[in-house]
């Protein structure tokens, strides 16, 4: 495993992550004994501040934290995902222990149960407590791990609502069995499965036909994707599967492209505007927790409202982004530009003019308020 070159590469590039791991020795309830965790909080986490975070899970975690927690670290960095809690368990000296099976039931038992237990009664109640990790939560599991995983799956109403299952090594009976639970979830859930072209053959094998399964179930609340890699063998597919399964499950979650901008957003019958709060209420819906309005998004908005000379929909995302950043310069730069394309150059340079004393955003700084300011009076006075 650690001979893998591309995977040791990869972690050299994910190493230089801004943000730092925390290391805690938990004291586990179940065991009776300490058990080590790894712990990544976001960049601008702020433990006075009321906010909670997804939390994202990692089984195997001497070895599967390092590249979750950088690529989390740079996907948030950008907006194409929400700033999260990465937790890893360090299980080197008892990964076989961890997650061992009843031959005969094929679940959980003796050391496995007692792992499966600690995961529920001790290590989420205490990043939940202690660092506000919300209800949205992902686990991610590597071959034996990415079996584990899926028995969080058959509670009646599971812990997690994303599985990254990379390479699973899938217990007798378990293929069945998801099959089965997965066709009937009724909570929006994501499960990402990856295999490789030079994968473990056996592990292969299981995986493709577990997917030819999973394929077929119809299911609304279920979001499947699998992806087998070409040139990747079972331990570097690992470096290329993580940053895609983010992109896959925060696919919605991503600020505008311009892909969508122009097959979407465009053509959307009620118009800019509401194609910007169906968005995001479709975040809400879907990952169960609010995104923050970000600018990329506002300036796309107001590009279409001016490319669709939807004037209604400009006054109105001016009116939305007001309330949301009341002290920020945004608010009174758009509902300037709305009065400026309704033609009332008055009142667009009296709100120009009242953004001077508020904070720049990211885009719109008081330099540009100005030129905006020069602008209007420049075709007043030429009126």
């Amino acid at each position: 495993m650690k001979k893998a070159i591309t995977f040791i590469l990869f972690l050299v590039v994910v190493l230089n992550s801004g943000a730092q791991a925390i290391y805690k020795s938990l004291e586990s309830t179940v065991f009776g004994a300490n058990r080590e965790l790894k712990i990544q909080l976001p960049r601008n986490y702020n433990p006075d501040a009321q906010r909670s975070y997804p939390l994202v899970l990692v089984l195997d975690g001497d070895y599967l934290f390092e590249p979750v927690a950088g690529n989390v670290d740079y996907q948030a960095y950008w907006e194409d995902m929400p700033d999260c809690i990465v937790v890893g368990i360090n299980q080197n000296e008892t990964r076989d222990a961890d997650f061992f099976y009843d031959t005969e039931t094929f679940f959980p038992a003796d050391s496995g149960a007692d792992f499966y237990e600690f995961i529920a009664q001790d290590v989420l109640p205490y990043i939940e407590n202690n660092y506000g990790a919300s209800n949205y939560k992902m686990v991610i599991g590597h071959d034996l791990g990415a079996n584990f995983i899926n028995y969080f799956l058959f509670k009646d109403k599971p812990i997690f609502r994303a599985y990254m299952a990379l390479s699973p090594d899938y217990a007798p009976e378990m293929v069945n069995r998801l099959q089965e639970r997965l066709t009937i979830l009724d909570q929006e859930t994501f499960y990402y499965l990856v295999t490789a072209e030079a994968d473990v053959k056996v592990l292969k094998t299981s995986i493709i036909a577990a997917d030819n399964g999973f394929n077929t179930i119809e299911n609304t609340k279920l979001h499947y994707k699998f992806v087998n890699f070409k040139e990747a063998n079972h331990y570097s597919l690992v470096g290329q599967a993580i940053p895609k399964a983010l992109q896959t499950i925060f696919a919605l979650y991503k600020p505008i492209s311009t892909q969508e901008y122009n097959e979407k957003v465009l053509i959307f019958e009620g118009g800019p505007y509401d194609y910007l709060i169906k968005k995001y209420e479709d975040i809400a819906y879907f990952y169960g927790f609010k995104k923050p309005l970000i600018e990329n998004d506002i300036r796309a908005i107001a590009a279409a409202c001016n490319k669709k000379d939807d004037l209604e929909s400009l006054e109105k995302l001016a009116k939305f982004v007001k309330k949301e950043f009341p002290n920020s310069m945004l608010g009174a730069y758009y509902m300037g530009l709305f009065h400026e394309k309704d033609g009332n150059l008055k009142k667009a340079l009296l709100r120009y003019k009242s953004g001077l004393v508020l904070e720049p955003s990211q885009y719109i700084d008081k330099e540009i308020m100005l030129e905006k300011m020069y602008d209007i009076e420049d075709a007043m006075n030429n009126d």
